[in-house]
């Protein structure tokens, strides 16, 4: 059976359907940057870059970029009313104090227990990216991971174990890619949603790793 990759926007706004309301939520680097675009109408979001913004609006249309005004990522944002910039330091003492609702993070692995490795491949001449990881992998409420699930290669991101070093051990609670969304429980993987088409036991050859066959989430 044929099925329909979800893009990365598509991945944004079904993680920006799932944040509640009244959470603060920092967004991280690759596709967790799109979910300021597609906050719910009505919602109460505040969310938060760790080089000290709270407030973050969505992307700036092009043309009315300001980039003395950018994220963690070093692309131009917009500040909702009320939204507020500041020292990196407090930024990171609000990450480490447990002040964070929800982290969405990109990675280069997580294991089916939520191991989350996302800052370095190990591999030789690579510049690692520590930046805020760790703190916010260990400071949030809850870790959500947004990535496609396989690599150029072919490989795929979720493993058994990860072999890249760790950010932070069994700190990911779901994993959001263009496949499905997973969510990392005590009895293993556990299918939440899946690309237009996708069957569970097509998921499970292409991953190699078994898989709940429950499309409810708790």
């Amino acid at each position: 059976m044929k099925f329909k990759l979800r893009s990365r926007e598509a991945i944004a706004r079904e993680i920006a359907s799932d944040i509640a309301d009244g959470s603060i939520v920092n967004l991280g680097i690759g596709i967790p940057t799109l979910v300021s675009n597609f906050i719910p109408e009505g919602r109460e979001i505040i969310l938060q870059s760790e080089n000290g913004i709270l407030g973050l609006g969505p992307k700036p249309k092009d043309g009315e970029e300001d980039f003395d005004l950018i994220n963690a990522g070093k692309q131009a944002v917009t500040l909702l009313k009320g939204g507020s910039f500041f020292h990196h330091a407090d930024s990171f003492a609000m990450m480490r104090g447990g002040h964070l609702d929800i982290a969405v993070l990109g990675a280069f692995q997580v294991s089916v227990t939520g191991d989350l490795a996302n800052w370095h491949t190990g591999q030789d001449g690579v510049i690692p990216a520590v930046g805020g990881a760790m703190d916010l992998a260990v400071g949030a409420k809850q870790v959500w991971v947004a990535m496609p699930l396989f690599t150029k290669e072919g490989k795929s991101k979720v493993v058994a174990q990860c072999t890249y070093p760790l950010t932070a051990k069994a700190c990911t609670s779901r994993i959001y890619t263009d496949y499905a969304t997973l969510a990392c429980t005590p009895l293993g993987l556990k299918v939440l949603s899946l690309a237009e088409g996708l069957e569970i036991a097509q998921l499970e050859e292409l991953m190699r790793l078994p898989l709940n066959q429950s499309l409810q989430s708790d």
